[in-house]
């Protein structure tokens, strides 16, 4: 075992995960990179020097298991982020089965892996884990159903988390992004009207970057605000807490 400490990053291959997992290199974090896109995740470790897990199915002990991993390849685990997600723009009519317990498991069932497995390694020694909830988890938006019903699942599991464990000096965290452009929201970025409609409902008229999720991220694993815990950032453009001007 090494005698290091760093950081797992889950759904490390995605638009945000790979943003995080390349800045935090540069500050020269020790990184295990996780995901379940083999053949994208080879590539960043490879890039970046870092170990990588490949995670076969989002339930709760595979997820867990990654972290009995990541601490045999870092020696000790401070920080973890949990990247993986998944949306689905469907009204609840139309919605199957197959597809809910889909983004239940991707974007829940996975969180609640992540504070099993991260807790259970931090118990001894403390550290950060970060969740990442949506905007649509705090304020209603059509065609959000089941995305909005798991990601604010994310943030009262996030909030019940901080409580459980802030005397062991784990702290459970989680940020609120509103739409980001990433690979996974190339279906409305790809598309000049859906585009539109998405920044005139930003209250800062545009949608987000990587990076700008990735400075609040970075801020939390930061091993000089040990005091917060317990808090949703929202990285939205204001969406999910400002009434946008309608008047100039």
């Amino acid at each position: 075992m090494k005698n290091t400490s760093g950081t797992l990053i889950l759904g490390a291959s995605g638009g945000i995960g790979s943003t995080l997992a390349r800045t935090l290199r540069d500050q020269e974090e020790h990184l295990v990179l996780a995901g379940r896109d083999s053949t994208t995740l080879r590539e960043l470790g490879a890039e970046l020097d870092s170990k990588i897990i490949i995670i076969g199915s989002m339930d709760i002990e595979s997820i867990s298991k990654a972290y009995t991993e990541a601490e045999e390849v870092l020696g000790s685990l401070y920080g973890t982020v949990n990247c993986i997600g998944s949306s689905l723009l469907k009204p609840s009519h139309t919605i199957s089965s197959e597809q809910w317990q889909d983004i239940v498991d991707t974007n829940l069932t996975s969180a609640m892996g992540t504070v099993k497995g991260a807790s259970r390694v931090m118990m001894k020694r403390g550290g950060s884990i970060v969740l990442i909830a949506a905007a649509c988890g705090k304020i209603g938006m059509a065609y959000h159903d089941a995305i909005s019903a798991t990601k604010a699942g994310v943030i009262g599991l996030t909030l019940s988390a901080a409580a459980t464990y802030s005397t062991r000096g784990i702290r459970v965290n989680c940020v609120a992004p509103g739409l980001i452009d990433t690979p996974m929201t190339s279906q409305i970025t790809g598309n000049e009207s859906a585009l539109r409609s998405s920044e005139s409902i930003h209250p800062i008229s545009r949608i987000g970057q990587p990076s700008e999720v990735v400075s609040a991220i970075t801020w939390l694993l930061d091993r000089q605000n040990t005091w917060v815990t317990g808090q949703v950032i929202g990285v939205d453009g204001g969406l999910g807490s400002v009434l946008k001007r309608t008047t100039t």
